[in-house]
């Protein structure tokens, strides 16, 4: 294999080819299932032509009634990514009672674990109260948009990111197994050599 340039360190850290789970046809059928829906949307908003509205009302927007409907909306997308999650571990747990060993490998269930606290902390709950938040706060006092309205929106754009960063794993690499705390030492280069605490400590 040849030797990574300064920059694709920089770049992807540890994250490599082998990387992507190819031997794993779980995920790369919810891969490809996750890519077809995206190009489904893609195509449908082309085909309506909502793109130059989506980008002049929704993504640069500094109205903060606008961006807090989208905290909100993201907060309950990752919380159906979350639910998943916690449906697959208590099945997990269901099949594993008395001397069964359940359907997750050990490793494959710490990343479940790991992401679900993150995802049900940062990026449901968080993102559902800084919406309200961001959508009453100015009402209530009678302001006409918060202090920063660019900054406002520029750190709804960075809180998607993480999102996305957390749901990327899913396909590229694996996730933190350090529980959504990652405390030492499961965080530490021994218990954690691979790019799941990256992942993490990216996302946040």
């Amino acid at each position: 294999m040849a030797e990574r340039s300064d920059l694709e360190n920089l770049l992807f850290g540890r994250l490599t080819w082998e990387s992507i789970p190819l031997h794993d046809p779980i995920l790369l059928a919810t891969f490809a299932g996750t890519v077809v829906g995206g190009v489904g949307i893609v195509a449908a908003m082309t085909y309506f032509r909502l793109w130059g509205t989506l980008w002049r009302d929704w993504i640069t927007s500094i109205d903060h009634k606008r961006i807090g409907i989208m905290y909100v909306v993201l907060g309950l997308v990752m919380l159906l990514r979350g639910f998943a999650d916690a449906l697959m571990m208590r099945a997990h747990q269901a099949v594993a009672i008395g001397e069964g060993t359940g359907f997750l490998p050990p490793h494959h269930y710490d990343q479940i674990f790991t992401a679900h606290g993150v995802i049900m902390i940062f990026f449901v709950a968080m993102p559902l109260v800084t919406g309200l938040m961001n959508f009453a706060m100015p009402l209530q006092i009678g302001a006409r948009d918060v202090a920063f309205p660019f900054l406002n929106n520029f750190s709804f754009w960075m809180t998607a990111s993480g999102a996305g960063l957390v749901m990327a794993s899913l396909f590229v690499g694996e996730f933190a197994r350090t529980g959504w705390l990652a405390y030492p030492p499961l965080s530490g280069i021994i218990a954690s050599p691979d790019v799941g605490v990256d992942y993490y400590i990216s996302s946040l």
